[in-house]
């Protein structure tokens, strides 16, 4: 598939994907014809490459180095229906010091929050900590509302001082083939973030195939998205590895297309340390070193801080430390 480059960044996203597409007008049916025109996923090939990446092993100092680098990348998580205020405040001052015994622990790299907690979680961090504040939105996490509905969502969490927005893909758009309302979303929302980063969420489990994440990954870069996500959390199967190594295919073949960097999200499902390694050593082979960085990837989870918590102390100690020792993430009901 031939595709010329993007000359000028600050196209709009439809003169942009007009450009890339080769059209002089964006329709369903050329976005059809790209998508499906992209290579097909060797599912046998994409899995045994993704279980090879997973048995690696790497030295002590390079772990060390790793598990740093896994809190700094994590998006330290509450999106329950029974969040309260103090709950939101307990995770933000976690996040601020996540282990109280050594302060020379990374913080995690964003707090990720409903819209209505962005300014609880905004004051909890304060404006100087360098935790980005991220908001789930648009109808999250079915995505099932009215475009007018999904954009003052958006408006709603960069006004209260969001720095990222999460957003969720109307994923009977995209299995229906309607690509191009698809498409209009991403572009939309991405228009009213202003300087909020935008996370493109294409709920994977609900995809089907492979191929279809590869064509979700594509499509949400050509909209404009910042980031592309896994998962919300909430359907399963959530981040896997073979499906994230096909996201890193993507950013990394977008990257050579159009000089564009886009990050990529991996949520729910990563809780050890030992399986957020393997998803650094399937960065560093798939994307390259260049997203080894908080700036372009991430994690999407909460219990995971909890065991990088405990083998960092181990490694430093030479013992491992009980599980109560760490702070206690439990949905609190204190305000």
């Amino acid at each position: 598939m031939s595709i010329t480059q993007t000359a000028d960044p600050a196209l709009d996203a439809t003169s942009r994907a007009r450009d890339l597409l080769g059209v002089s007008r964006l329709t369903n049916q050329a976005l059809t014809r790209w998508l499906h025109g992209l290579p097909g996923v060797d599912q046998v090939g994409c899995e045994a490459r993704a279980a090879g990446l997973g048995t690696r092993s790497i030295k002590t100092t390079s772990k060390a180095w790793a598990i740093d680098l896994a809190i700094s990348m994590i998006d330290l998580t509450t999106l329950e229906g029974a969040d309260t205020r103090g709950r939101v405040r307990g995770l933000a001052a976690k996040a601020l010091l996540p282990d109280p015994s050594d302060p020379s622990t990374p913080r995690p790299a964003a707090l990720c929050v409903y819209g209505d907690m962005v300014g609880i979680a905004r004051e909890a961090l304060g404006a100087d900590s360098g935790v980005k504040v991220a908001a789930v939105a648009t109808a999250f996490p079915s995505g099932r509302a009215s475009m007018a509905v999904k954009l003052a969502d958006t408006k709603d969490a960069v006004r209260a001082g969001a720095d990222e927005i999460d957003m969720v893909i109307d994923r009977g758009a995209f299995l229906s083939g309607d690509y191009l309302t698809v498409f209009n979303q991403i572009a939309q929302v991405k228009e009213v973030c202003g300087d909020a980063r935008l996370k493109v969420i294409m709920e994977t489990g609900e995809l089907v195939t492979y191929d279809n994440v590869r064509r979700a990954s594509w499509l949400s870069m050509l909209a404009g998205g910042d980031f592309i996500k896994t998962s919300t959390g909430k359907i399963q199967p959530a981040a896997t590895l073979p499906v994230t190594l096909i996201m890193l295919e993507a950013v990394r073949d977008w990257r050579d297309l159009t000089g564009e960097q886009v990050g990529v999200k991996p949520a729910g499902g990563i809780r050890t340390s030992k399986d957020a390694i393997k998803f650094l050593v399937t960065v560093n082979e798939i994307a390259g070193e260049d997203w080894l960085d908080n700036h372009w990837f991430r994690f999407g989870a909460s219990s995971l801080l909890n065991d990088l918590l405990l083998q960092r102390q181990r490694m430093t100690t030479g013992a491992y430390s009980g599980a109560s020792y760490i702070a206690d993430d439990s949905p609190s009901t204190a305000y």
